[in-house]
């Protein structure tokens, strides 16, 4: 059975609001079924479309990374973050598809299959056996490659943000090793699993990304490196561009980050971190992390090589209260720089004693998009909720960031307000305040959604949105293809792989 989708077109956000209080619309061993191992590694498989045709012009490739692997000899990890990284493909080319999955061949990962048990502890909290003394002072960090996955000129490469890439094979999705960038990255130095994509700002399009180094004072480095070759010059896809040093006072705790013509926006959340607990070995690295008490957030701009303000200081200025893991869009207005972020009330985590398929959502802080409006004359910042209802996973056209975008598309929750699992996609009318929802519940649960733009078109929200959604009902996952515009769907191919609740992806266009 194929999830059953359905399009709701809604006025303005905050309208509808007699549903807002409705119960939670799914069934948690549904959405907890899809924490499982993958067992098979596809190569090549065809797949039609259950419902609907795949569009003949779609023509390239997703990736999807997130975890495969969260059980092993028995022992599950505390937190699915922790789980070893496995990369999803699905190749279209004439109005077909072919599908591939398989596992990042990481040297944790070879040295556990070899071993058959859990060798390693988990940023997350997941522990080897043997409890707190088998655990203390083993700082090792095992590179699980489950975050992200980008196409950098030949290279596909698998990110977690502690440590270097792995380069892969796009094609077949093998595992070359670990890759420092043709010498840019030192062993072990931290490489985010966020870049950025520049489409073009300064003339050819670039891949932003950074490093940080954490500490009392936090330094980032910020990198710009080419996506596509340029015989005129000589650069080749891949090549570095630019790269700076800033170093800024107190601890960073940042996975995301935002882009425009001339800065890069990161947003340093008030959060402290005691290390006592893990190195002790009660704790993993990330569940010693809690909300600073009278902290205070700030925002970190940092003039890219490319722009208007090359060489010049970082500007630093008090950003509202919240977490923020991931932010929407970033653009320029004269003297103001305007940031849209996934705001939670406080830093959400998974304490030693729960149960990651068990936790209670009501418990936990909701995302919510907002607007902060940054005056880079008098260091003031206002703020503008944009929705009220629960998201996850927000992006805009490609083509368009780091410039004002009308649209914008995520994943959302259900229900109208309220935290739960996020069962549905919306596209939102950032000028007017229109939602149009497809919604995959009871029994379906997405995933972040990537929308390709059509070819050729200027028309912002032409194109699709491509999301994989776990089938509650097939225990299985599916693709889902929308019309970005109408949020119809245009085709939906079931897939014969049960691929577990994930992060990132990417379209790597033919």
């Amino acid at each position: 059975m194929t999830a059953a989708g359905t399009v709701q077109v809604e006025p303005t956000e905050g309208a509808g609001a007699a549903g807002a209080a409705a119960a939670p619309a799914y069934d948690r061993a549904d959405w907890a079924s899809a924490f499982r191992n993958v067992g098979v590694e596809l190569e090549g498989v065809v797949v039609t479309a259950a419902r609907g045709e795949i569009p003949a012009d779609l023509e390239g490739t997703l990736y999807r990374n997130g975890p495969g692997r969260l059980e092993r000899g028995g022992l599950w990890v505390h937190h699915p973050f922790d789980g070893d990284g496995m990369i999803t493909s699905l190749r279209f080319e004439g109005g077909q598809a072919q599908l591939r999955n398989r596992f990042i061949r990481t040297e944790g990962w070879q040295a556990e299959e070899q071993a058959g048990k859990v060798l390693y502890r988990g940023v997350f909290g997941s522990q080897k056996p043997g409890g707190p003394l088998a655990n203390a002072f083993d700082l090792r960090l095992k590179n699980i490659a489950n975050t992200h996955v980008v196409r950098l000129g030949d290279q596909l490469l698998a990110l977690w943000e502690a440590a270097e890439p792995h380069s892969l094979d796009p094609d077949t999705l093998e595992t070359r090793g670990l890759s420092r960038l043709d010498g840019v990255l030192q062993p072990g130095e931290a490489f985010s699993a966020h870049p950025r994509f520049d489409p073009g700002h300064h003339g050819a399009p670039r891949m932003v990304t950074f490093g940080v180094k954490t500490g009392p004072r936090s330094t980032i480095r910020l990198m710009e490196f080419a996506v596509v070759d340029d015989p005129a010059t000589g650069v080749k896809a891949g090549q570095l561009l630019s790269d700076r040093r800033d170093s800024f006072g107190g601890f960073a705790f940042l996975h995301d980050f935002a882009i425009t013509p001339n800065w890069a926006v990161f947003l340093q959340n008030a959060i402290a971190f005691n290390p006592l607990p893990y190195l002790l070995g009660r704790k993993g690295a990330a569940q010693c992390l809690q909300s600073q008490p009278g902290g205070q957030a700030k925002f970190w701009l940092i003039p890219r090589d490319s722009g208007a303000f090359a060489g010049q200081a970082p500007r630093i200025i008090d950003a509202p209260d919240g977490f923020v893991f991931h932010h929407l869009n970033a653009w320029e207005e004269s003297e103001t720089v305007v940031v849209e972020s996934i705001y939670y009330s406080d830093f959400p985590s998974i304490g030693p004693d729960e149960d990651f398929r068990s936790i209670d959502f009501d418990l936990l802080p909701e995302g919510l998009l907002e607007q902060c409006r940054i005056n880079l004359s008098d260091g003031s910042v206002s703020t503008t909720r944009l929705s009220e209802r629960c998201c996850e996973f927000a992006m805009v056209n490609p083509e368009r960031e780091g410039l004002p975008c009308r649209y914008a598309w995520m994943a959302v929750a259900e229900r109208e307000t309220g935290n739960d699992p996020l069962q549905a996609i919306k596209k939102l009318d950032l000028l007017s305040g229109e939602r149009r929802l497809w919604s995959a519940s009871p029994r379906g649960f997405v995933s972040e959604p990537v929308m390709v733009p059509r070819p050729g078109s200027a028309q912002e929200d032409d194109g699709w949105l491509l999301c994989v959604v776990w089938n509650g009902a097939r225990c299985a996952s599916d693709l889902v293809i929308l019309d970005s515009a109408t949020m119809e769907e245009v085709a939906v191919l079931e897939l014969p792989l049960a691929i577990p609740h994930g992060l990132h992806g990417s379209w790597a266009q033919a």
